[in-house]
């Protein structure tokens, strides 16, 4: 059954009551701020941001004899939003309890829009962005490229990584080979694993020890039987596919680090089924694009729209197998989707 959807004034109605909502959960942090910062406060020290809670955060303390202890820390007012793997300056209060008084600058931010189409951070200093995908439900290019373009537009390295594989059958086969075939061919790290089965965990440890990765994919791809096969001690619940849309159901709610012991973090985040590029410009997709890179900018129209115009470079190369027709179509479909067609 498809959602009922809101007219304006309920939209108004349900904003307002969560703004009110929100207001009143400042006012009681901030509260606990005063009253945190009015008692003894140890020194400041640096910390890790490793899940996040409404208006407190989780962090861990990364000096000193606090070294790999968790705090709930409060935020004071005048700082940004946190988001899990943010590096932050805090201080400890008593009975694990922390204030949050400086966050330190960001090499990378993982973005994308929220319900109401506001940007919103989803993730800081990530180095690797781990595209999960299935044989079910069954992988669409089109995802799978809108978050190649947010992971380019983010500077953050991607793998594309292919769970349950022992799912292929002789009807799924030849299109899962079609599709990883051209991404291999673009020069993109491919892996395929079972998180079931163990095969090629190995390797996918390999590839994330040492760096910060995040998972990310449609609901029911495995993102938790993932994170429980790659970290066996923690416990995180998985969901199975439902009967009825053949979709993943969501079982992660928060955005939580863990640790490799091998070295190196995983940011598991909440499931999307559809990750939004209304926060980039045309000129962000078609960079997303790398088998554009050397293309863009030879039109013979310096406003092509690699569309129907003579003398398109895109054109030329999609007729002569050096662009491949699902990649063309992904990337109409992105601009397609834009605001504005990406203007």
């Amino acid at each position: 059954m498809a959602k009922r959807q809101l007219n304006r004034r309920q939209n108004w109605r349900i904003e307002k009551i969560q703004g009110e909502r929100a207001a009143r959960a400042a006012k009681r942090e901030s509260s606990a701020v005063e009253a945190l910062e009015g008692g003894d406060l140890g020194p400041e020290q640096h910390g890790l941001v490793i899940a996040h809670f409404g208006v407190q955060v989780e962090v861990e303390a990364r000096d000193g004899e606090l070294a790999g202890q968790v705090f709930r820390c409060h935020l004071r007012a005048n700082l940004p939003a946190l988001v899990t793997g943010d590096q932050v300056v805090w201080r400890a209060g008593n009975q694990g309890i922390g204030v949050i008084v400086a966050q330190l600058p960001r090499n990378t931010e993982l973005c994308r829009p929220d319900s109401r189409g506001q940007l919103k951070p989803v993730a800081a200093n990530v180095d690797m962005i781990v595209i999960v995908f299935a044989p079910l439900p069954e992988p669409h290019a089109n995802l799978i490229d809108r978050y190649l373009v947010a992971a380019e537009h983010a500077g953050i390295k991607p793998l594309l990584l292919l769970n349950k594989f022992d799912l292929i059958d002789e009807q799924n086969a030849p299109a899962l080979n079609a599709l990883l075939g051209v991404y291999r061919t673009l020069g993109y790290p491919v892996l395929e694993v079972s998180a079931h089965h163990g095969n090629g965990m190995e390797q996918l440890q390999k590839q994330l020890d040492g760096r910060i990765s995040v998972f990310v994919g449609q609901s029911g791809v495995g993102k938790s039987s993932l994170v429980n096969s790659l970290l066996p001690d923690v416990e995180t619940r998985v969901g199975p596919l439902s009967e009825l849309s053949g979709q993943g159901t969501h079982t992660t709610t928060t955005a939580r680090l863990f640790h490799f012991p091998g070295g190196g973090e995983l940011i598991d985040s909440p499931g999307i089924r559809e990750f939004g590029l209304g926060h980039v410009s045309r000129a962000d997709v078609e960079a997303g694009f790398i088998e554009f890179n050397d293309l863009l900018g030879t039109c013979r129209f310096r406003d092509c729209k690699h569309d129907r115009e003579p003398g398109c470079a895109l054109l030329k190369a999609l007729e002569d197998g050096r662009v491949q027709q699902q990649r063309m179509n992904s990337y109409r479909s992105i601009i397609a989707s834009l605001p504005e067609n990406g203007y």
